[in-house]
């Protein structure tokens, strides 16, 4: 089958190519800080977004064809099967991420659904032979259905919260059996919108409990990857139970859930929480949960997730930036969960979003090298907090120093009336003579 046959497989041709089907900053094998920019960046293709997502919005009904088949929902997944390997192919992408109910229909009972998820899975398994693609990670939808209304590890109703398991197993089972070596957790409608009808210690112990049991069932089955928790702000509920990285990381403390469970960041739930995209990135490296990215952006002006293609070049180098310093991937990577604009509604134009979306994180990446080898955001830091390297700020830093000490201290300075610069706008004017 050739679903993109008009589509010419995508090569590097550098920054004068006018070539519209042609990466201009992505060279797959071109070394970065010792790795290539493959390994660095480890690109997904989001099965939702960009095999299912037909444009619809709040107003308006699909304005994209993804209909693969007319000839049934699970010829129509089959054959959807076939053109998302085509077009990971053609653009030279190494891994997919998916939802149980992205390559399978649902069907009228959960065990119709589950060999539904059977069979196609198998085909999955044998495209991933022939192409040489990998998962990069599975999840259960646990949202679309009308069932999980009021959430699904958080339901009040107990027939939810068991349904909702069952799924998970399955959908744990499908990305173990496709070879995956992470696992994410929705965020979509665990939450609350008014607490006249809800029991928050309640639904928190039992998503807690349904997170325990799904990691040991994990670990029994073999799986040795780690278990994400996307943050998700404002989707769709009005207080998320994971607002944001801090909030998820507080989650995981209290129910001892860290070491096997790291964060999934999506840029544009980072924004919605008030945050940078940066900022949540470096919370995650400070607290060891750094594990994954979801690749988009949002729009300033409108107060949802949009889930546009990322081509903020300060956006993506800052990112970078921070995965960098992060060490790099393990088991994670930027999967772009962003979808083409409802008015961009060809197969050209998807080949164009991902073409600008991958362009603009290989540019961010050789941004971000050229900030960290020129070392003087780094050097100014470290000055900055120098006097935490000796005398009393060393004490300090290493825990030795007891309050009666540091009141001694104090007063032996006198008034203390002057700080040092942090000299944001230098910073800043170095950052922008590097990219540009």
């Amino acid at each position: 089958m050739n679903f993109f046959k008009e589509i010419p497989e995508i090569h590097y041709e550098g920054p004068e190519s006018d070539n519209p089907f042609s990466f201009r900053y992505y060279d797959a094998n071109a070394k970065i800080l010792g790795k290539t920019q493959r390994e660095y960046l480890k690109f997904a293709m989001s099965y939702w977004h960009t095999m299912c997502a037909g444009g619809t919005d709040m107003f308006g009904e699909a304005s994209i064809e993804k209909t693969y088949s007319r000839e049934g929902a699970m010829q129509n997944a089959k054959n959807k099967a076939y053109a998302a390997f085509e077009f990971m192919n053609k653009l030279g992408i190494d891994y997919y991420c998916f939802h149980d109910r992205d390559i399978a229909p649902e069907g009228d009972t959960l065990q119709e659904s589950n060999r539904n998820l059977d069979e196609i899975s198998d085909l999955l398994l044998s495209l991933q032979k022939e192409y040489g693609k990998k998962v990069l990670w599975g999840t259960a939808n646990c949202f679309y259905n009308k069932r999980y209304m009021h959430g699904a590890g958080t339901a009040p109703n107990a027939d939810v919260f068991a349904f909702a398991a069952a799924q998970i197993k399955k959908a744990l089972e499908i990305t173990v059996k496709l070879g995956g070596n992470a696992y994410v957790f929705w965020g979509g409608r665990e939450g609350y919108e008014t607490l006249l009808n809800t029991n928050t210690a309640l639904e928190l112990d039992n998503m807690a409990k349904l997170l325990t049991m799904v990691r040991d069932y994990g670990r029994k089955i073999g799986f040795k990857g780690d278990f994400y928790i996307e943050p998700k702000p404002k989707e769709p509920t009005k207080h998320q139970y994971d607002f944001d990285a801090s909030t998820v990381l507080a989650f995981l403390r209290k129910y001892n859930l860290l070491g096997d469970f790291k964060l999934n960041i999506e840029a544009n739930h980072a924004t919605l929480a008030g945050h940078t995209f940066q900022h949540e990135l470096r919370v995650c490296a400070d607290n060891g949960v750094f594990g994954s990215i979801d690749a988009n952006r949002g729009d300033t002006l409108l107060g949802w997730d949009t889930d546009q293609f990322p081509t903020d070049i300060y956006d993506t180098t800052m990112c970078m930036y921070e995965v960098i310093k992060a060490g790099g991937f393990t088991n994670g990577g930027l999967n772009f969960d962003a979808k083409s604009r409802r008015g961009s509604n060809t197969k050209e134009d998807l080949f164009f979003s991902y073409i600008a979306g991958m362009d603009a994180f290989a540019l961010g990446l050789r941004c971000a090298e050229k900030i960290i080898n020129d070392g003087r955001i780094d050097s100014f830091v470290a000055k900055r907090y120098e006097s935490y390297e000796s005398g009393i700020g060393k004490k300090i830093k290493d825990g030795t120093a007891t309050l009666e000490e540091l009141e001694k201290y104090a007063f032996s300075l006198g008034d203390v009336t002057t700080n040092t610069s942090g000299r944001q706008e230098y910073l800043e004017s170095i950052v922008n003579s590097l990219l540009f």
